[in-house]
């Protein structure tokens, strides 16, 4: 299977992503005989054959289920062995609309790492494309090597160099780059040795990915020294909304509500006056037991602690007493025909990605 077509029915040796739960993605190779343990049951590849993509499988037992989804580059990012900080599709979503990369269009990205943004590259440009990818670091080199051939993505060229003083150069290769992705620790050290391979008959687009201020300043030092223009640097937040109903509520029902937590404090006031004076009362009993039971020929045991004549707790908050804000009384389900709703939005208060800045620049050839 791989990431650049799409397909139907899962076949032997074809990647399949089983989503187990929300923050448990786990990609795998269908392999007749093998079978996937999760704390959901025992799921045998046999299973998987002969499936649809998107279908929902139970266990061997019958007790759990997975989902056996398609491989994408946003499903791969959210569930790759990590060997590096990852750009998150947060970033690259953005970065591939910012360096206008299409179907047909020819990458340099240097900084493979863990591959994900590797991924999505392969998937834009497509089988017309081709995504030239440097990796200094030998282990992962062989790794992402790997991954790429298992992931069937021909139109990656995988390069095991340090960009930053061997250059770019493939050998018997054009690059002709028309877009750039630099993912170094000191990018300016890179964009020196651009002008031997980037295109030169048309528009070239390149972006700096650093997390450091420091950086930023040093890349666009080393950008304008080598006249690209438009430079600009963004920082990418990402933000998730949550659509619900509220319940109406009017005055009168606000005047209800005091009234009744005016009614309950009274109450349970109450309640607590006649539980320390029934209190006091079984202390002053227990004393003539005792004395009763010192000339009591039975001897009978005193009640344990605990063991009291009082009356049975008022039942009031078992009582069914309508719609409360605080939790006590009865529930009622989101979008209760009998009762009044608004449709309101909430926007999660943290920022799930990777906070870098974007450095962007442009040249015309």
């Amino acid at each position: 299977m791989s990431f650049l077509y799409y397909k139907d029915v899962i076949e032997e040796e074809d990647l399949v992503m089983a989503f187990i739960s929300r923050n448990d993605i786990k990609p795998m190779i269908v392999k007749s005989g093998e079978t996937l343990n999760t704390r959901y049951g025992v799921f045998p590849h046999d299973l998987m054959i002969g499936a649809r993509y998107g279908e929902q499988i139970a266990s061997a037992k019958g007790y759990g289920f997975i989902h056996l989804l398609q491989p994408t580059p946003e499903l791969w990012t959210l569930s790759l062995p990590h060997r590096t900080q990852i750009v998150y599709t947060f970033d690259s979503s953005y970065v591939v609309q910012r360096l206008r990369v299409l179907p047909g269009s020819r990458v340099i990205e240097a900084g493979t790492g863990s591959g994900s943004f590797s991924h999505a590259f392969a998937r834009t440009i497509h089988s017309n494309g081709r995504l030239f990818s440097y990796e200094f670091h030998k282990p992962r080199y062989e790794e992402a090597k790997g991954e790429f051939e298992c992931h069937k993505l021909p139109n990656i060229t995988l390069t095991h160099r340090d960009v930053c003083t061997d250059g770019f150069k493939v050998d018997g290769v054009n690059v002709d780059g028309d877009a750039v992705f630099l993912d170094l620790p000191a990018p300016w050290e890179a964009i020196e040795h651009l002008d031997e391979v980037v295109a030169k008959d048309r528009r070239v687009s390149i972006c700096c990915f650093s997390p450091c201020i420091e950086q930023v300043v040093k890349t666009i030092e080393a950008l304008t020294a080598k006249n690209w223009n438009g430079i600009e640097m963004v920082e990418v937040s990402g933000r998730k909304w949550e659509a619900h109903r509220e319940m109406v509520r009017d005055v009168d029902e606000a005047v209800a509500r005091l009234k009744d937590i005016k009614k309950r404090a009274v109450a349970g006031l109450e309640r607590k006056r006649k539980l320390n004076q029934t209190s006091d009362e079984f202390e002053n009993e227990d004393i003539d037991i005792q004395t009763t039971e010192e000339n009591d020929i039975s001897h009978k045991e005193p009640a344990g602690k605990g063991e009291t004549d009082l009356k049975p707790k008022s039942d009031q908050n078992t009582k069914d007493r309508g719609y409360n804000p605080f939790g006590k009384g009865m529930r009622i389900r989101e979008g209760d025909p009998a009762y009044n709703w608004i449709n309101v939005t909430r926007s999660e208060p943290e920022v799930k990605s990777h906070t870098s800045y974007l450095t962007f620049a442009y040249r015309n050839q």
